[in-house]
């Protein structure tokens, strides 16, 4: 568990301003940097020493990155200059350890990959591009939750166990627990997370912050550690929504070296998702109500989908109440299984290429098969709180994306999870689909792994469809988000109805540092 032993209270001002970077929108932020109110390098620094003293706690930056001062003063020079960069310049941003940073391992969280300096992702040029300062790697689930059947969320080796900011004996949900906590407690305004199934809405969710899993192809996966190449994504988390869609604005763009970006006509390039942040954008907006996903809740968590609709209704839109996915319960079962092929294929290859950017005398794992061994020749610690059971699973497929069992098995997965979503879009003409995006967060358990009781995400995650998890309410001082899901590309629409609930209903909490739901803040 957390050690946090009566840590210094972090500045809430940046010295000599009146700025609270804790409370300031990015918007806020650059007019504070075009203004001369503030520097990045002043702002950058705030950051630092918030996580200085708030990680060891929390464990949701995994590394700082070195680079992060002088990227900051590179920035307040081309603002001195009259030349800001972009849409970000100066903002600092966490990014999660399995996304390429140039100069940092990308670690997945495992000691295996500890060796090699790959060249910075697609999406990190972008960001480069846009003057953002990238200030620290975020601590994850092991391998993006894909090697144990009973894994604790946000537990990685190098990074040892996330710890959610409203309670620290709570699991912030996972794979992309360093980036919502890191985002939630205020250490970044800012945090790419990743997704394959649940991985930024859920943490998002648990933590308490705005998560954007975007459409299947709207962001590069270059320079991602995988684990599909159907499912696989990076998006934006932070704390309001017009903040994340700032940010996907910059994140998305045509790779020509990811196929899956093969639809540049869709993809609103620079800043210009900021440009559909509509307060009224539920008046008439048809809203479908998925209500048996979270049914065998608490009594406590019920009341916050009955207190959404309400809100739904008093913002003018219309409802469908509820409304049913069918067959929405037999996706796992294909989907996992294409998943165990498609991870194995996909990091055989990634660890390849990785080799290459490994000093002499110092090397990477060449496969999944190699991974397994490493874990095992280094037990008492990679394997010290749960096993390996997926990458053993995994690694007895094929790896092959042609074998005829593999592709009936993602046939099946993507057409049931398209199905159950349209269906209910086509048969009422729904704008989207809400629902409660996962259960409060449950307590850490390294013996049972995690409890969680349900979880929206998968219909989504497996067709590809973009959805955006906006914290509401919270049960027994736990977030809970309401997630919203459309069709294909439809980020412009579903960040303007995000926008308008959260606007609404300001359901976003700053989280208190407590160490068990009850106590008293800790000083």
């Amino acid at each position: 568990m957390p050690d946090f032993e009566n840590p210094p209270e972090p500045a809430r001002e940046i010295p000599g301003t009146s700025i609270d970077p804790a409370s300031s929108s990015v918007a806020e932020l650059r007019q504070a940097l075009a203004a001369g109110t503030v520097t990045s390098s002043a702002l950058t620094r705030y950051y630092l020493d918030r996580t200085e003293n708030l990680n060891p706690a929390l464990r949701a930056v995994l590394a700082v990155s070195p680079e992060a001062q002088a990227e900051a003063e590179a920035s307040d020079e081309r603002y001195r200059s009259g030349e800001p960069r972009g849409p970000l310049d100066g903002i600092p941003v966490l990014v999660k350890d399995n996304v390429q940073v140039a100069g940092m391992p990308a670690t997945a969280g495992s000691p295996a990959l500890l060796p090699a300096r790959p060249p910075d992702a697609f999406i990190i040029s972008r960001l480069r591009e846009a003057g953002a300062v990238i200030i620290g790697k975020s601590n994850l689930s092991e391998w993006a939750n894909f090697r144990s059947t009973r894994s604790s969320s946000g537990w990685s080796t190098l990074g040892g166990q996330t710890a959610n900011p409203h309670a620290l004996d709570r699991s912030p949900s996972g794979s992309s627990s360093g980036s919502a906590a890191g985002v939630a407690a205020a250490l970044a305004p800012l945090a790419v997370g990743t997704e394959t199934d649940g991985s930024i809405v859920s943490p998002s969710s648990a933590c308490g912050t705005v998560g954007i899993k975007p459409t299947a192809g709207l962001v590069s996966r270059t320079g991602i550690v995988p684990l599909s190449p159907v499912q696989d994504t990076a998006g934006p988390m932070a704390p309001t929504v017009a903040d994340a869609a700032a940010l996907l604005g910059v994140l998305a763009g045509e790779d020509p070296e990811d196929p899956a970006v093969d639809d540049a006509e869709r993809i609103f390039a620079g800043s210009s998702y900021t440009d559909f942040l509509d307060p009224g954008a539920l008046e008439g907006a048809r809203i479908g109500v998925w209500r048996d996903v979270s049914a065998g809740s608490g009594p406590g968590t019920l009341a916050v989908i009955d207190a959404a609709v309400d809100r739904f209704r008093k913002l003018g839109a219309r409802i469908v109440d509820p409304v049913e996915l069918p067959d929405v319960d037999k996706i796992t079962r294909p989907e996992f299984d294409a998943l165990y092929c498609e991870f194995k294929h996909g990091i055989n290859a990634y660890l390849r290429y990785l080799s290459a950017f490994c000093p002499p005398g110092q090397e990477v794992p060449r496969s999944l098969a190699g991974l397994i061994a490493f874990n095992r020749r280094n037990a008492d610690i990679v394997l010290s709180r749960f096993g390996q059971e997926i990458f053993e699973g995994a690694e007895a497929t094929s790896g092959d994306l042609e074998d005829p069992s593999y592709r009936a098995s993602r046939a099946a997965a993507t057409s049931r999870a398209v199905k159950a979503l349209e269906t209910p879009v086509i048969e009422h003409n729904l704008d989207a689909i809400v629902s409660l995006t996962v259960n409060p967060a449950w307590l850490t358990d390294y013996v049972l792994g995690d409890h969680s009781v349900f979880g929206s995400s998968r219909p989504a995650a497996v067709s590809g469809w973009p959805a955006i998890s906006v914290p509401f309410s919270n049960v027994a001082g736990l977030p809970v988000g309401v997630t919203f899901v459309g069709p294909r590309w439809s980020e412009p629409r579903l960040i303007g109805l995000a926008y308008a609930f959260e606007q609404a209903t300001q359901g976003r909490r700053i989280p208190g540092l407590l160490p068990s739901i009850g106590a008293a803040r800790l000083p």
